[in-house]
């Protein structure tokens, strides 16, 4: 239904102003990003695992992501610093590719007008997310990665489901891997994944 309500919106944007068909654009895509997160909370919940470990390049990985939300980003007059990284990471490229989904939209969310985002290697193996957004409470950030957390943002702007980082969490322990968040309130948030190898948590 997505899909098809997608085609008759492109189809019908002629008859629409440009303002209100890109409006409906971006809730019909927030409305698939929501869908797919409930799929993914279930898939994780289960016993059965599709993980499949490859040697990914990493840009591999990000560039569809940043297709995805490449009219979010000019809608909402985002700039995006990122250069293509010359990486290979063992991982799972779709998880992988699902937690840099959320932390791009939990981003773009929480990013006011003309802010910056930016996705950058700061070592082997050390991807980072930063953002010029809100930031996240001191208070808050040793739970941001409960489920059903919304923390302060979350109620004040009503705008958080509390699963996105639960769900980042839980597929980076499941993958091996590692993710911290440090945050200023009123500057920045800053997401790093450590994307070496460690030892796989399966619960």
């Amino acid at each position: 239904p997505i899909a098809a309500m997608d085609l008759v919106l492109q189809t019908a944007r002629d008859g629409l102003d440009v303002q209100g068909s890109a409006e409906l654009a971006e809730q019909l895509f927030r409305i698939s990003q929501y869908v797919e997160m409930v799929l993914q909370f279930i898939r994780t919940q289960g016993t059965a695992r599709d993980y499949v470990f490859t040697p990914s390049d990493l840009n591999g990985i990000i560039r569809p992501v940043l297709r995805k939300f490449a009219r979010s980003f000019i809608r909402r007059h985002i700039t995006l610093v990122y250069t293509p990284l010359e990486a290979t990471v063992l991982t799972d490229a779709k998880w992988l590719g699902f937690v840099l989904e959320q932390l791009l939209s939990n981003a773009i969310k929480y990013v006011s007008p003309g802010g910056r985002i930016t996705i950058a290697m700061s070592s082997p193996g050390i991807l980072s997310v930063a953002d010029t957004g809100m930031g996240i409470d001191p208070a808050d950030l040793p739970r941001v990665f409960e489920r059903g957390f919304t923390g302060y943002n979350g109620r004040e702007n009503k705008k958080s489901t509390g699963i996105g980082l639960y769900l980042c969490k839980r597929i980076m322990d499941q993958l091996g891997h590692k993710i911290r968040i440090d945050s200023t309130p009123g500057e920045g948030t800053v997401v790093t994944l450590d994307l070496n190898k460690q030892q796989i948590f399966l619960e």
